[in-house]
């Protein structure tokens, strides 16, 4: 059996768990302090073990036999007869190989970071296949996000990010921008994730680490999608002025940007006025927005709820109406959520759950109690399946506006329904 060549803080631990010892167990076993140990796996796939490390870890591997080596293999590698990794431009039978077939092809959270430090000579990346396979997993991802929520996603998708942000390092530079601008899309949609979550600190190093990636590839609508976001991200920090400005640079990026990056920006900033209260301002955007969405066909997979979401403009205003807080665009906002709501296609329940609680905020404010709570309770039956942190915020937003009816049955009952959910 070869040895490993190079080892990482997290293949140590793979190692330890391959032996079955706690740490303290396995620093004795290897010869190496406790301190040590810990200190490699804290850092994981940041820290390669110096030469002399390293071959002691080589060494164990090889003394540990053939069980513990078989399982030690388990956690690095796929059998190629899953999937040929040839067709998928990955080389040979080495362990590096091995170890990126696994994360390319499963997203295991067990060793995805594993691959950060293989071998570049090998051309990991260069086939077409492998790009389209990346695209594909990632529309698949956005279909799963609106099934399921952020829970289960978010150990695959950070995994695989941190595969694609790899394999652009050591990638060609004639695929390096194709690999920088895919990895940026992965790391949206994390950084998105952890935002639903409700995990804004790791949203935003998500975010930072978008905009990184995409400035890097140098492709203007990449980097509009990532300020997008931040302009998202700003939104659920509750600042208006700052949604704005980062909507206002997405669309400054090029004077060439695609109508879905148009979309995005004008959502967003739209969004932002409404939170400062400017109505108006508002109105004028999404009127823009509208006119953009027919234009929209390029086959990216990110960003296109403007193309699934049925009465999309509506959403957005019915949205933008419930942010001002003045109770005149409560009222009109109310309006807005009849008219739509009934026509949500059922796959997309995440989403029309929190439409839901945005309708109970509005009716919350008209106010119209009984209606209200059926809107709420009706939201609140998907937070235990999809884990949507937001889900819960906007919930939490329809007893802040239910405050002068609170004492009421109707508002005892509201009660009783948010804190199923906090």
């Amino acid at each position: 059996m070869g040895v490993i060549g190079k080892w990482t803080g997290r293949e140590v631990t793979v190692l330890r768990q391959a032996l079955g010892m706690r740490q303290e167990a396995f620093a004795a076993h290897t010869g190496v302090s406790v301190e040590l140990v810990r200190k490699w796996e804290k850092r994981k796939e940041t820290i390669t073990l110096s030469v002399p490390y390293a071959a002691r870890m080589d060494r164990k591997l090889q003394e540990a036999g053939e069980a513990v080596a078989e399982r030690f293999w388990k956690l690095l590698s796929l059998e190629r007869s899953t999937v040929g990794a040839s067709s998928l431009g990955l080389g040979g039978e080495g362990p590096v190989q091995r170890k990126r077939f696994l994360q390319v092809m499963t997203g295991s959270a067990t060793g995805l970071a594993l691959a950060a430090h293989s071998d570049s000579r090998r051309g990991i990346g260069s086939a077409p296949e492998l790009m389209d396979y990346f695209r594909n997993q990632l529309a698949g991802h956005y279909t799963a996000d609106a099934l399921l929520g952020p829970v289960h996603l978010i150990p695959t998708v950070q995994a695989q990010t941190e595969l694609l942000i790899a394999m652009a390092r050591e990638g060609n530079v004639a695929i390096r921008s194709d690999l920088l601008e895919i990895g940026a899309s992965f790391a949206a949609l994390l950084g998105w994730l952890y935002q639903d979550a409700g995990k804004l600190s790791s949203s935003l190093q998500w975010r930072h680490t978008t905009l990184a990636l995409a400035h890097r590839s140098g492709r203007p609508r990449i980097i509009s999608y990532a300020l997008s976001n931040m302009a998202m991200l700003a939104l659920d920090n509750g600042d208006g002025a700052m949604v704005v400005e980062y909507a206002q640079a997405a669309q400054a990026v090029g004077t060439s940007l695609s109508p879905k990056c148009r979309v995005l920006a004008l959502q967003h900033e739209a969004h932002g006025h409404a939170m400062c209260g400017e109505r108006a301002a508002a109105d004028r955007l999404l009127d823009k927005l509208d006119a953009l969405i027919p234009k929209v066909d390029d086959q990216d997979p990110w960003g296109n709820a403007c193309r699934r979401t049925p009465h999309y403009v509506h959403v957005q205003r019915a949205t933008c109406y419930g942010r001002t807080g003045a109770k005149r665009d409560g009222v009109a906002a109310a309006d807005l959520w009849d008219e739509v709501m009934d026509s949500m296609p059922d796959r997309a329940r995440r989403d029309n759950a929190v439409f839901r609680a945005r309708q109970a905020a509005a009716l919350a404010k008209v106010p119209d109690p009984d209606r209200a709570v059926r809107a709420a309770a009706e939201a609140a039956e998907a937070y235990a399946s999809t884990g949507s942190v937001r889900l819960r915020r906007e919930l939490e937003v329809v007893g802040s506006r239910a405050a002068g009816w609170s004492d009421s049955s109707a508002g005892r009952e509201l009660r009783t329904i948010l804190g199923s959910v906090t």
